[in-house]
Order: C-alpha cells, then structure tokens, then sequence
C-alpha cells in the first residue's frame, strides 16, 4: 500500500515520532554514562570514538556544501563548518572535543591517530559520510535532524556527568554548551527545509529513512561500545584497551 500525502505539520509530527523511538538517549550505554554507571576508562572509551563522529562532521557537511544550487543555501550551511571547525586554531567543536579527551587523561595524539578506534565506529561514521555525499540534497538535510533531540540530550549528559564523575570538570564539557543554540539553529533551518521540500509520498518517506538511517548510526556507535567496554567487554583487536593506552 502506497504510502499517503502528508501536511507539512504531520510530516513533523511523524519525525519526531521517530526521534521518540530511536534517538540514542534511549540507548543503555548513554543511560548508564548519564547516571554515574561506567568507570573512567568506559568514559574514555565513549569519548575517544565519539571524536571520530565530531572530526567527520565538517567533511560530511563539506560534501554537502559543495552541492548546494544557491548562494543562500551554502552561506546558510556554512556556518555548521565553522562551528565545528572553528575560523582560527584552537576554536571550533571538534578542538573542544579535545579538550574533552585532554581532560580525561586520553594522549591528545593517540585520538587524533584513529588508531584505538572500534570497527563499528569507523563503519558507522564513514556511512553517515558516504549518505549524505551521494544521496539528495533533501535527504542529506534530512539526516541532520537529530539535532532536534539533542539539547535534551546535552542538558542531560552535563548535569548527570558533572554530578555523578569527580573526573569531569566543566571546563571539561566546554564542547556542549554552543551546541544548545547552534543544534536548536541548525535544526529549525532543516525542518524547515524539509517541510517545504518534501512535496511527494516518495520524497516524504525518504526524508522519514534519513532520519531513520541517522539514529541508526549513533545507536550502532553505543552498541559497540556497550560490548566492547560494559557487557560482555570484549574490545576487538586493535581497539583502545584502558590498561595499555
């Protein structure tokens, strides 16, 4: 059965279903990192593999960037760059994932070199990558739409780990902070986008897949590391071992 015409306001309403179901805040892992659960080293685990997730994110967009039919459309993308790039050393999302990984104890070399990566990490990345370089624009868009969840998610991760791990500092957090307005700006300029674009049952299925697609690869990211650091702890070979970086 073909899939029915939605309005702008139910095809929202259907995205944001779907971030109910299966944004990664769901997941065990971000549970047991929110309460006080995990150990230093299962912390460190979490953020080393989540630099390369940030580090990709300036590559993914550029890919998209580089597509975009107009003037306004690149000036609006461009500025996700500089957010995680920064517009001088130092500055920018991905230095501040830095800092994160400094305060942990992590050797800031060692997580620039990907070498402690999980493969599920790389795989997961470099699929998010890949999807928004080689499918539609209004599908790439589309995927962004995690950040319609995440502030919940942000406000959760810094008050939990502040109150719960006496390694965390909040200097140590400073990544999270931009990112409760520049996620909830970038969100509302995709929805937007999206809502205006997605015309056809086709196009409306596809964007809802995108997002699907998205929660996917965060959640795939967790799962491995609930295996590899938390439940049965089997860390693959070649992957960041706590005892040993």
């Amino acid at each position: 059965m073909s899939a029915p015409l939605l309005s702008p306001d139910e095809l929202e309403a259907a995205l944001r279903a779907i971030g109910a179901e299966r944004y990664h805040n769901l997941h065990p892992f971000h549970r047991a990192l929110h309460d006080g659960r995990l150990n230093r080293a299962q912390v460190q685990a979490w953020a080393l593999n989540r630099y390369y997730y940030q580090a990709s994110i300036p590559a993914k967009d550029a890919t998209l960037l580089a597509r975009l039919p107009t003037a306004e459309l690149r000036r609006e993308w461009r500025r996700r760059l500089v957010d995680h790039d920064g517009d001088a050393p130092g500055t920018g999302g991905v230095a501040r994932w830095l800092k994160l990984t400094d305060g942990l104890g992590l050797d800031r070399a060692y997580v620039e070199s990907l070498e402690g990566l999980l493969p599920a990490t790389r795989f997961a990345v470099d699929a998010y990558v890949a999807f928004v370089r080689d499918r539609s624009i209004l599908e790439a868009i589309a995927s962004s739409l995690t950040e319609l969840f995440s502030p919940t998610i942000i406000s959760e991760r810094v008050a939990g780990m502040l109150r719960h791990y006496d390694f965390i500092t909040p200097e140590t957090l400073a990544y999270f902070q931009p990112r409760l307005t520049q996620a909830p700006r970038d969100s509302d300029f995709a929805l937007g986008y999206v809502k205006e674009h997605a015309r056809t049952p086709a196009q409306q299925q596809a964007v809802l897949g995108a997002l699907k697609f998205k929660c996917g690869v965060l959640w795939a990211m967790l799962d491995e590391l609930e295996y590899g650091y938390v439940n049965p702890g089997r860390i693959p070979p070649g992957a960041f071992r706590p005892d040993v970086a």
